[in-house]
């Protein structure tokens, strides 16, 4: 918990203890759903809680904006996301169910309004939003197609509207079809050597019909 401090030294009262709440939450569903790995579960706030919250040092979301988390897992980066912005819209969604339970359980245990979390596939719906996020669930330009038309006309935020994708390594490759991506190294926000080749890619997705 010290470790979110360190780098979000403003959380109220209220944040903290939702947050400090994650570890026993997600320790007692882990052991029964298997939504983290045994090693990572012991450096939860670093490597699940931290990771996800390196998108707010990219953008923060304002009240009333809709963000997506596509291919959420156990709830990463939505949950702690949606802690520290509880005025912001969040939809989960993931193929898995038993995921998907873990991380309305999760929402109902901390009293998240905010999140809604339903076991549906990317691609097959049209609701838009200002931002969609994830982390590293597939390939750029395959999740590009998965998510463009999901992506609001209005923007409200500093950034345009888009993606913001948790990603590792060298993208070179990746990104070569998106020349407008741009490449946020967490190393630049966060010391931790588990950040050295962290970043988050931020992509303006253009408004389609």
């Amino acid at each position: 918990m010290d470790i979110l401090k360190k780098y979000f030294p403003n959380l109220t009262e209220e944040q903290e203890t939702r947050f400090l709440q994650l570890e026993n939450l997600y320790t007692e569903w882990n052991s029964k759903i298997n939504v983290i790995s045994r090693k990572d579960i012991e450096s939860l706030y670093e490597r699940h809680i931290l990771h996800s919250l390196g998108i707010a040092k990219i953008q923060e979301f304002m009240p009333g904006a809709k963000i997506l988390d596509v291919g959420t897992g156990g709830g990463f980066p939505g949950i702690p996301l949606a802690i520290l912005f509880p005025e912001t819209h969040f939809y989960l969604v993931d193929v898995i169910a038993k995921k998907i339970k873990v991380v309305n359980e999760v929402a109902n245990a901390l009293g998240l309004t905010n999140v809604k979390a339903e076991q549906r596939r990317a691609g097959t719906f049209d609701d838009r939003f200002d931002f969609v996020v994830s982390r590293a669930v597939t390939n750029m330009p395959d999740f590009v197609k998965w998510v463009r038309k999901n992506v609001a006309k209005k923007n409200n935020h500093e950034l345009q509207n888009g993606i913001l994708y948790l990603k590792g390594g060298d993208l070179t490759e990746e990104l070569a079809l998106f020349p407008k991506a741009i490449e946020h190294e967490l190393s630049d926000y966060f010391e931790e050597d588990f950040f050295e080749t962290k970043k988050v890619v931020y992509l303006p997705i253009k408004y389609k019909v």
